[in-house]
């Protein structure tokens, strides 16, 4: 099993970006914020020719699950999902929530991991296609 779930987009960065915007919400999470590392380099006079933005997202219903079971997994909270360009190619990826919660011993919870696995996976494709 991969440590990421990985997903091409033929659309630009700014359209994948509204893509994931829009599908986020349609599959009942939210963004909590976007960084854009290129223009968060350039404000600190750092030069980065690639672009590359992170959602925040999480749906807080399942974040509570997580959190009542063990409150150290706050740590990998809240989800991430980057889209960053390679060459000319637009990325999407995550770091699987299974194989992050299992860095924790979080058994009890590995049903709430593979959903938000599962909901991240749908949200990355409906942002592609």
């Amino acid at each position: 099993m991969s440590s990421t779930i990985n997903r091409t987009s033929t659309k630009s960065i700014d359209q994948t970006c509204e893509d994931l915007q829009a599908a986020v919400s349609n599959h009942k999470f939210g963004v909590l914020t976007v960084h854009n590392l290129a223009q968060t380099m350039a404000n600190k006079g750092v030069e980065f020719n690639g672009e590359c933005r992170i959602f925040e997202v999480c749906n807080p219903h399942q974040a509570k699950k997580v959190l009542e079971s063990n409150p150290e997994i706050s740590t990998a909270l809240p989800c991430r999902i980057s889209v960053y360009t390679e060459g000319d190619t637009v990325k999407l990826s995550t770091i699987s929530p299974s194989l992050m919660l299992g860095m924790f011993g979080a058994d009890d919870i590995k049903a709430v991991a593979d959903e938000v696995e599962e909901t991240l996976t749908a949200i990355m494709d409906e942002a592609v296609n």
